[in-house]
């Protein structure tokens, strides 16, 4: 064998061996970033140290700024915290001096007043009634976001869930000249009786308080494999897609009905009950076509 040809062959294994441990540095490297990403997506990425003579610029980089990231999530999820159980706490307090003002203000109603303070007696009545629904919303939303309030979903029909949420819908109803009808109802589902009662609650009121007066509001129930879907069918003004993903954030109400009865935290309650026990809260809806809304409920 000739001086070129060993030449040469010592040449092409060198190069084999170059290119061997090249990719094996890479697969390394690239293994190292998708322990890295994997943890960022756990939420359980911490930095460490690494002899940075043997890392790629891009895992440098990539360490770099999921380290800034971690640290800015952690920052945002312990300011959500305090901002949650500032709210917890000031609704709190505030729930002792709402009951006096309805205390004060029903001892004052029953007592002979000038015709033209009567009003003024029951004005002071609903801003205090206002305010009491108010801080019991707060009260309630807060304490499921932070984990303090515990739902016990258990498998059971639905009949009785519809039958409570109606049930208490139906005076305001009647009240405008409505028609509440239901359909289904034989289904099951996994849920908390008192808090989906009030999750439903808020979706009837609602269609009440929205609808116009003599129109009809229908409760239906529908079966999937995972899921049971309690649908709420009102003809009301309908809402703009545009507004369809803010409705279900706190205190947020569409212009268009800024001028009724309300204060922007049943749907957000209600959303947060659905997820707590594994459901969720979606809307349908067409600007003068009415709307729908429908409760997901995990099946057993």
């Amino acid at each position: 064998m000739t001086a070129p040809v060993i030449a040469g062959l010592l040449l092409a294994a060198a190069a084999l061996a170059f290119a061997l441990i090249t990719r094996l540095r890479t697969a390394r490297t690239v293994a190292r970033l998708d322990r890295m990403l994997q943890a960022a997506v756990d939420g359980t990425f911490r930095e460490e140290r690494f002899d940075e003579t043997r890392l790629s610029s891009l895992e440098g980089r990539m360490r770099r700024y999921l380290t800034e990231n971690a640290v800015t999530g952690r920052q945002v999820a312990q300011e959500k915290t305090r901002i949650q159980e500032l709210l917890s706490d000031l609704s709190h307090q505030l729930k002792t001096p709402v009951a006096n003002l309805l205390l004060y203000a029903q001892l004052l109603a029953e007592r002979p007043l000038p015709d033209d303070c009567r009003p003024l007696t029951e004005a002071l009545t609903d801003q205090a009634e206002k305010l009491r629904f108010l801080t019991d919303a707060l009260v309630k939303l807060s304490r499921l976001e932070t984990g303090v309030l515990q739902l016990h979903p258990t498998a059971g029909p639905v009949a009785p869930l519809l039958e409570r949420a109606v049930g208490q819908a139906r005076p305001k109803a009647e009240a405008r000249d409505m028609t509440l009808t239901v359909r289904g109802g034989e289904e099951t589902a996994v849920y908390d009786g008192k808090w989906t009662a009030e999750a439903l609650g808020n979706l009837l009121d609602n269609a009440v308080k929205y609808a116009p007066a003599g129109s009809e509001i229908a409760v239906s129930v529908r079966a999937y494999e995972l899921f049971c879907r309690i649908d709420v069918t009102d003809r009301g003004p309908g809402i703009p897609e545009a507004e369809q993903s803010r409705i279900f954030r706190r205190f947020y109400r569409s212009p268009a009905v800024a001028d009724r009865e309300g204060v922007g935290l049943g749907l957000a309650l209600s959303r947060e009950i659905a997820a707590a026990q594994g459901g969720y809260l979606k809307v349908a809806s067409r600007p003068g076509r009415g709307s729908t809304f429908s409760l997901f409920l995990p099946r057993p």
